[in-house]
């Protein structure tokens, strides 16, 4: 499937992440322990954001200033209207353009989905997008 294909497919099954069945701790165990190689924090980024916001404020506790990105524009309808103060992009990450630096990156769950031919290029431009002693924190798999 091409981004554009999953973002819409996601937009279709966003109440699964509002269910009460969904694992809210899902990935929270290896961000806490990424936040605590950060030699500063100021900036953050959730890539494949979605909707849950769990991430959002495991980042916010830590000090940083987050931002989402996802491609799903109902995952980023509703994570702006929990977080208006947080800022979202609605976007592919294989497309997005990056205007700044972040200490702190998480791609949880969500890289997974981008076209094989373009992974490397993706993980090239999150490694660059970061600040000197910035984390990266990303999961691969199949579902």
């Amino acid at each position: 499937m091409k981004p554009s294909e999953v973002g819409l497919a996601y937009d279709q099954i966003t109440h699964r992440w509002l269910s009460d069945c969904f694992d809210l701790s899902n990935g929270i165990d290896a961000h806490k322990k990424a936040l605590t190689f950060l030699s500063h924090s100021s900036t953050g980024l959730d890539v494949g954001c979605g909707c849950t916001g769990r991430i959002i404020e495991l980042m916010q506790a830590s000090g940083l200033t987050p931002e989402g990105l996802d491609v799903s524009s109902e995952m980023i309808r509703l994570s702006r209207s929990k977080y208006p103060a947080v800022q979202f992009h609605h976007a592919d990450i294989c497309q997005f353009e990056f205007t700044k630096m972040y200490d702190f990156i998480s791609a949880w769950d969500s890289l997974w989905h981008i076209p094989l031919s373009s992974q490397r290029y993706v993980m090239t431009k999150l490694v660059n997008a970061l600040n000197p002693g910035g984390v990266l924190l990303f999961s691969f798999g199949g579902t």
